[in-house]
């Protein structure tokens, strides 16, 4: 009991020792030897912690004592040459002693952080403290060190040794700015080391000011320096230094405090403050050291931001992981079983089935989703009940399930699927209902190709197939791809659509949580066939990329829409959606003139860049390459890019690093499931305060409910989109708040 007392009984009494200093006479010798004894008892306390507690790194310690014991040597040179020789020589044989004090001292605080960080940990506190660093030490060469070497009345030797007491100076505040910007916990003993540190820096950087702008006694300082013996004895008399600088800090999060980050910014603007001051750009050397002090940090800074991408790059790997599962049914989704299938065709023969439900809308239509969402729940529960452990399982979206059989030779996986289909024709309980659900079930292999999109295209074929026979499980064959014959035919008849004026585009709004209130429209494309009516965009966009004719079509909905959102803000003022946003394809981004078409459209169509979003597909910019390029280019005229789709293409968070994005447009499959606890809401809180972190919006889409929309909007959703708002049209009314519209 009595040591763990001893530390504060020890402060206690250097306070009171420390008062009483300034009730001796000034510059005496009895006030002198007074200031000389607080400091070889904290040499001596420093000793005897060590012994005491058992240090487990004692060599730190013994660095302390050491800086204290030069301190007080160099005090007695200095009173020596004061009261024995009746001299006050400058420099003095005093002012090595003093100098060399700092580097033990220094090199005991190196040793302290190293045992706490570990060697090459905590890189972000490190360059924290670089920032701090430097910014606040080109202020001190500026007011500190700098006068004093320009100092002319004084000899060459006299100003170095003036100027190596404020570098020393320097050294420890980098020292004490890595202290107090890491991120551990700090324990009695460290928190004394750290308040020593700073009285002495503290003390230091008055005297050297006082010096040079005052006429002030300086007898106050003595002060702060004999606290700061005080403490370094205190720290070694508290229990807790027994661990100091061997205990790793405990990371309390990621997260950069609000005070962490107002330092850091007003040391980062220090450099290009000081050339603001009267004299500094007319002085040649304090010009120079600021411009060299600006390049330093901005380097820092840089260093700074690349830890925070790496960090984005980490929540982007946990986003993926809970990404990979399907939120209603717990089995794998889309996106991993598309990984899963590119690593089984590289491992070699693989097998891949689609299944299809039968008639799944008439139940959500007649029973109500709550009874389809069970259904689906009894359905992936039988596919994993039936199907060996190392076949995966996954809900592609809707009702349509798949299959991933690796090594499964075509044989086995029909006997596999025929299996299955008859597991799937037995009644299924959901709710109060007994439910008769068949399913279409298309099966294929990898021969003759290693893209797992081929594999899934022929899959879908057989499965079409299947469902259009209405009979047992369809293998893929090459007479099946009549779908193709039907590409082609649609891609005949676009070129002569395109020039009779066929295509339409229609316009979604864009809001504003809560209010609703339309800030943006995204154009879409309908094509008013003479004889089958309006055609989706499925039918014709692919034939059209595949022909290559998307390039002018893509063209003249860029053009009509700009000239739209030209014409809405002519009509309607402040009123109009402030920006137009329209669909690029992957063929369209690897035209290398693509950025000055648009460039020359937004000139003839008098719309400025800034009211021009391009939204591109995650597919479509991950190869990199020219489509990459292309959307630098865009992004370098002003005109803002929106990442489509977000979250459900390749390496999703990964692609932030590569190309320029502004807007986040959040895939609907996270939305769809927003009002019910799961992955989704989680991965829809964790995207948006991603795309918070790093300066992007947000924006939600497929929208349906007002359920939906109000969930978002308390998650941090600003902007949304869906049929809640309001269904593609050629007019959209944004003149009042869209909060209604179809729930379907």
């Amino acid at each position: 009991m009595r040591r763990e007392r001893l530390w504060w009984c020890w402060l206690a009494v250097g306070s009171v020792a420390t008062a009483a200093y300034y009730l001796l006479p000034s510059d005496g010798l009895a006030s002198n030897l007074g200031y000389d004894a607080i400091g070889l008892a904290s040499t001596a306390l420093i000793l005897i912690g060590v012994r005491l507690h058992r240090a487990r790194r004692p060599a730190m310690w013994y660095l302390f004592a050491a800086g204290q014991l030069t301190w007080v040597a160099g005090d007695l040179v200095w009173e020596y040459y004061m009261y024995v020789l009746d001299r006050e020589p400058y420099p003095s044989p005093a002012d090595y002693f003093y100098l060399s004090a700092y580097p033990m001292l220094v090199a005991g605080l190196v040793m302290l952080m190293r045992g706490r960080t570990g060697a090459g940990r905590d890189l972000t506190a490190l360059v924290d403290a670089a920032i701090v660093a430097v910014g606040l030490g080109l202020v001190f060469w500026v007011f500190v060190m700098h006068p004093i070497a320009a100092d002319s009345t004084a000899s060459a030797f006299e100003r170095a040794v003036g100027v190596a007491y404020p570098a020393a100076d320097t050294l420890l505040l980098a020292m004490l700015a890595r202290f107090y910007t890491g991120m551990g916990a700090r324990s009695r003993s460290i928190r004394l080391l750290g308040a020593a540190a700073l009285l002495l820096l503290v003390a230091d950087i008055a005297y050297a000011l006082m010096e040079l702008y005052s006429d002030a006694d300086e007898g106050i300082l003595d002060a702060g320096w004999l606290m700061s013996y005080v403490c370094w004895g205190a720290a070694a008399l508290h229990p807790s230094m027994r661990t100091a600088g061997t205990a790793p800090e405990r990371t309390l999060g990621a997260r950069v405090g609000r005070s962490r980050l107002v330092l850091l910014a007003v040391c980062s603007l220090l450099a290009p403050a000081l050339l603001f001051l009267p004299g500094i750009g007319s002085d040649h050397v304090d010009r120079l050291t600021v411009a060299g002090g600006a390049v330093v940090l901005f380097l820092l800074v840089v260093v700074r931001m690349s830890g925070f991408v790496k960090q984005v790059q980490h929540q982007a790997d946990l986003l993926e992981d809970l990404a990979m599962a399907d939120d209603l049914t717990g089995l794998a989704n889309r996106r991993r079983f598309e990984h899963a299938l590119r690593t089984a065709l590289a491992a070699g023969q693989t097998q891949v089935a689609l299944l299809d439900l039968d008639d799944f809308k008439g139940v959500n239509d007649r029973l109500g989703h709550g009874v389809g969402d069970e259904l689906l729940t009894v359905i992936a529960r039988r596919l994993r009940a039936a199907l060996r452990p190392e076949v995966l399982v996954a809900r592609m979206g809707g009702d349509e399930f798949a299959l991933l059989m690796p090594g499964e030779t075509d044989a086995g996986a029909d006997r596999i699927v025929a299996r299955l289909a008859d597991t799937l024709n037995a009644p299924v309980s959901a709710g109060e209902h007994e439910l008769l659900v068949g399913a279409s079930i298309g099966v294929t292999g990898a021969d003759g190709t290693d893209d797992p999109y081929e594999v899934l295209r022929r899959a879908d074929v057989a499965m079409y197939a299947a469902k259009a026979a209405a009979d047992r499980p369809r293998r893929y064959a090459a007479e099946l791809d009549e779908r193709s014959d039907e590409q082609a035919r649609v891609g005949a008849e676009l070129r002569t659509a395109l020039d009779a004026g066929q295509f339409r585009v229609v316009y979604q709004p864009i809001v504003a949580l809560p209010t609703g209130r339309t800030v943006a429209v995204e154009a879409l494309v309908r094509w008013d066939h003479p004889e089958h009516g309006l055609v989706p965009p499925d039918r014709f966009i692919p034939a059209a990329e595949r022909n290559g004719l998307i390039v002018e079509l893509g063209e003249w909905i860029l053009r009509t829409a700009c000239a739209q959102a030209v014409e809405w803000r002519a009509q309607h003022g402040v009123l109009a959606p402030a920006r137009m946003s329209v669909n690029v394809s992957a063929r369209q981004l690897a035209e290398p003139d693509f950025a000055a078409l648009v460039a020359r459209v937004l000139e003839e169509t008098g719309m400025s860049a800034g009211s021009l979003t391009i939204e591109v597909t995650e597919t479509a910019v991950f190869g990199g390459g020219q489509a990459v390029q292309t959307v630098q280019d865009l992004h370098d005229l002003g005109v803002r890019i929106a990442l489509d789709d977000f979250g459900t293409g390749h390496s999703s968070l990964g692609l932030l690093q590569t190309v320029p994005v502004d807007v986040l447009k959040v895939d609907k499959s996270f939305v769809d499931s927003i009002t019910m606890a799961g992955r989704h809401a989680v991965i829809a809180t964790a995207l948006i305060q991603v795309s918070a972190g790093l300066g992007l919006k947000a924006v939600a889409e497929g929208v349906e409910t007002a359920e939906q929309a109000a969930e978002l909007h308390r998650l941090g959703y600003e902007l949304a989109q869906g049929y809640h708002f309001g269904r593609p049209v050629a007019e959209p009314s944004f003149l009042v708040p869209h909060m209604s519209g179809s729930t379907r």
